[in-house]
């Protein structure tokens, strides 16, 4: 089955070799989502909530742009910086996956700019 190219206006395009997104079939994998807005401006420099709602933001777009909503993500990497920001991503998150949230794993790592806390990588089966 072919790839297909998903793409959103709310998302900034990366000037780095890769997809927003790619559907195969009826799965749609997410890059890894940072917090930049569509403009390709770091939002919330040093607050974990307000890059954790931008980049649940930019996941949120991908995935309505392949035809489905946040309840068909089946599965999430969190990348934090630095664990002590797992409860501040955690109450956010939690406010976009409030029942049956996808399955996930989080993993503490440094991220490619500095100014980046948190990076989300998400699975949707849609449709």
């Amino acid at each position: 089955m072919p790839k297909k190219i998903i793409r959103s206006p709310k998302v900034a395009e990366s000037k780095l070799p890769l997809s927003q997104a790619t559907m195969a079939g009826n799965v749609l994998y997410t890059a890894g989502a940072v917090a930049f807005n569509e403009r390709g401006e770091i939002v919330g420099k040093g607050d974990i909530r307000a890059q954790t709602r931008q980049v649940l933001e930019n996941i949120k777009a991908l995935v309505e742009a392949a035809g489905g909503t946040l309840r068909d993500v089946t599965t999430t990497t969190v990348y934090l910086t630095d664990l002590a920001n797992a409860a501040g991503m955690n109450e956010v998150y939690r406010t976009y996956f409030p029942a049956d949230p996808p399955a996930r794993a989080t993993v503490r790592v440094d991220l490619a700019h500095p100014d980046f806390l948190v990076e989300i990588q998400a699975i949707a089966v849609v449709g």
